[in-house]
């Protein structure tokens, strides 16, 4: 009979709530380094056990410890179960962008910006824009917030890469303001200063025939209020890392959801809270998150 430990039963939210990662980086994890085994539903989602929940833990003490991802995810299929875990074989492409993603993270790491531009300019040449930015960029981001939170990544480290990322999704969004579709204005709330996520989530909109608007970070409320009446808005979209940003303008913020179609995303963001002021809640990661807006 098997154990406990191996039945499983939890989509992958419950696994990324449980184990503190993004969904998108347990996919990208999934795919590239056969680091989860799920089953199938009955209804065919995915279903994750124990056993997929400690080989994230095992890796994200193996990335703790300096190791690239790719030689966390080798010595976590190596250890666990005596090394008998159900392997997933890797296509080349999966091959492929898992090597480039950790040639980006050790550029990156090492702050050699000619190399980090090299893997990017490889990475666009080669993959679609939304592909690389959810596959490889949006993980990346997740990972170096982990080890800057876990004393493993330096503030130099963080403000280099941000810096490099932030240039190249700049490019990415050049006119990212013209053409006939529909105008969403992007902003984080005063307070907020990331916005990397944000700027993903413009570009892939922009692609699918959206107008953007991008205020950027820390905007007050009613220089946003005025920008969407000038510019006839047909949707507002507010980011925001941490809650303690949004609770003060809860009020203002209902206000506004009343005026223009609003959808908030971001970690700080709770079901209960878009609910409350009357806002769309982006739930999942801003590629995702973008195409199923456009559809």
């Amino acid at each position: 009979m098997a154990s406990a430990q191996r039945q499983p039963g939890w989509r992958i939210g419950e696994l990324s709530r449980r184990v503190g990662v993004s969904d998108h980086v347990l996919r990208a994890w999934e795919t590239r380094y056969g680091l989860l085994n799920p089953s199938r539903s009955t209804a065919g989602y995915r279903l994750y056990s124990e056993a997929d929940a400690d080989r994230i833990r095992r890796m994200r003490g193996h990335l703790a410890e300096g190791l690239s991802a790719a030689e966390a995810a080798r010595a976590v299929l190596t250890e666990v179960d005596g090394g008998h875990v159900p392997r997933v074989t890797p296509t080349p492409y999966v091959i492929e962008v898992g090597e480039l993603s950790d040639a980006l993270r050790d550029a990156l790491d090492a702050m050699d910006e000619p190399a980090a531009q090299a893997v990017l300019d490889r990475l666009l040449a080669e993959l679609s824009v939304p592909t690389v930015l959810r596959d490889v960029v949006l993980p990346y981001l997740q990972e170096l917030g982990v080890r800057w939170q876990e004393g493993t990544a330096s503030v130099a480290q963080e403000h280099f890469a941000s810096f490099v990322i932030r240039g190249r999704l700049a490019g990415l969004a050049r006119g990212w303001g013209s053409g006939q579709g529909p105008r969403a204005v992007l902003a984080c709330p005063p307070h907020e200063l990331h916005d990397l996520a944000l700027m993903v989530f413009g570009i892939v909109l922009n692609r699918l025939g959206w107008r953007i608007d991008y205020l950027g970070t820390s905007t007050p409320i009613e220089e946003l209020a005025r920008a969407a009446e000038t510019r006839q808005t047909d949707l507002i979209v507010l980011s925001a890392s941490v809650p303690e940003v949004l609770e003060p303008l809860r009020a203002d913020l209902a206000d506004l959801a009343e005026r223009f179609p609003m959808a908030l995303a971001g970690g700080g963001i709770s079901a209960e809270f878009a609910a409350a002021v009357g806002a769309r809640h982006l739930l999942g990661d801003p590629v995702t998150e973008a195409e199923g807006l456009a559809q």
